[in-house]
């Protein structure tokens, strides 16, 4: 019998696809929503009522390239330094590149983390340890322990009821799974481009033919189901369901959801501020979200990082434009709207690229130095930490790890990276095993 969901626990039989399909349809006509509640309710765990704190995580999957983005060498040799120049920006001192004007401008709202280092250049591999502070082994494709975002939808929650606690913009990353805690914390994912024309959320929509009327009729016809479910349930299995689907039909139905996932109603200005790409539009739509009450927010970047050729006119003229204006919106728009002491953004890859330049005029993989941006959380913003050779190499200050990094995010979000869960052979895991909050990030 297939399940829907996964659970680090055989105490109880899981409600198998077949059956929910035939008695959840009768709830909502669709069973993705509810079962989502479902898996989420089966598995939560009891908390402290969280603090309103929130996380953005802007990923830019593929290895963005370090030294002609924020730590660029202009005295090194021209096959080390590149095409690219730096600019002066909002704070004296600090320059970045010359194709990266917005965020230039805003970088008082931003931390710049140039020391951050590791020993892996794999893509997925090296994605898994950003993602999650572990380094899996060399082949790993799938998450052997789970992305910041599932764990803070396990430990937190939702900041407000009747929202997901972790959203992925437009899908869920590669490495951006729940892994041994189960598929309730797997994010919400709008599966949607949210610059297309007809973006929509497509668990929020109302089944074709149906409306909030026939919803309510069919949640009517459940609950006459009672007694007949008394007598073929022995297991109590469909106990919770007129409760996942009186959920799912609130998120369907929810003002507050519906608004939050809803970009028209943003002013057509603040829309262009941001830019009319995916990435601009994504992080609009996370900003919507954690004010509404969603707690972690990945967004996936797009663009072209993997930079093994054509390293200049790629960034250039595709990758860096979107996201230099979707950046410099979106710290501003923080501050601006109150959010920068609520709300923390990280911006990361799984890696720089290398300093020198190869025969195709691009960049290969190098963890051996590579920058992460921070933005909000009340962070000591406006500065630069860490150091890199004058290659860009290696660090010649602290070297920052992935467990350094997320143990800055799990610290704001007021989470104990030593608390532990049990994998699927009941082993205990922490959630962090290694790494410290940078300490000349915190106020």
């Amino acid at each position: 019998m297939l399940s829907i969901c996964e659970s680090g626990t055989s105490e109880r039989p899981l409600i198998s696809r077949r059956t929910l399909l035939e008695v959840g349809s009768l709830a909502l006509g669709t069973f993705t929503l509810a079962d989502y509640l479902r898996c989420r309710a089966q598995a939560a765990t009891p908390s402290q009522t969280p603090r309103d704190t929130a996380v953005i995580h802007l990923f830019m999957g593929g290895g963005p390239s370090h030294i002609d983005m924020y730590d660029l060498k202009p005295e090194a040799p021209a096959e080390i330094r590149g095409e690219f120049r730096p600019i002066s920006t909002s704070v004296p001192g600090i320059q970045i590149s010359e194709h990266l004007p917005h965020l230039a401008g805003a970088i008082e709202r931003v931390a710049i983390v140039r020391s951050v280092a590791h020993r892996d250049a794999s893509h997925l591999p090296a994605s898994h340890w950003m993602m999650t502070g572990y380094q899996p082994p060399p082949a790993t494709t799938t998450n052997l322990n789970p992305y910041c975002g599932a764990l803070v939808a396990k430990i937190r929650g939702a900041n407000v009821a009747g929202m997901p606690a972790y959203v992925s913009i437009p899908r869920r990353q590669l490495l951006g799974s729940s892994a041994y805690l189960g598929a309730a914390y797997n994010p919400f994912t709008i599966e949607s481009d949210p610059n297309s024309p007809n973006y929509a959320v497509r668990n929020l929509n109302f089944p074709g033919g149906m409306d909030a009327s026939r919803l309510h009729d069919r949640q009517g016809l459940l609950r006459r189901l009672d007694r007949l479910r008394s007598d073929v349930d022995r297991y109590g299995e469909f106990a919770g369901l007129d409760k996942f689907s009186r959920e799912a039909l609130d998120m369907v139905t929810n003002t507050r959801a519906q608004e939050a996932f809803d970009l028209n109603r943003e002013a057509i200005a603040t829309r262009d501020r941001y830019g009319r790409t995916s990435a601009g539009q994504g992080c609009l739509l996370a900003r919507r979200l954690v004010e509404a009450g969603v707690t972690f927010v990945t967004v996936l970047s797009g663009g072209e990082w993997d930079t093994h050729s054509n390293n200049f006119s790629t960034l250039k003229n595709k990758s860096l434009p979107p996201v230099d204006r979707a950046l410099a919106a979106l710290v501003s728009d923080l501050q601006q709207r109150g959010l920068d002491r609520r709300v923390m953004l990280l911006v990361s890859g799984e890696f720089g690229r290398t300093p020198g330049i190869n025969a195709q005029a691009g960049r290969d993989h190098w963890p051996g130095a590579f920058s992460v941006l921070f933005a909000g959380g009340g962070l000591k913003v406006g500065q630069v930490v860490g150091a890199t050779d004058s290659r860009a190499m290696y660090p010649v200050t602290h070297p920052y790890s992935p467990g350094d990094i997320l143990a800055t995010v799990y610290h704001f979000l007021g989470i104990d990276t030593r608390q532990e869960f049990h994998d699927r052979t009941g082993r205990p895991i922490r959630v962090l095993s290694e790494g410290q909050p940078i300490a000349e990030l915190l106020a």
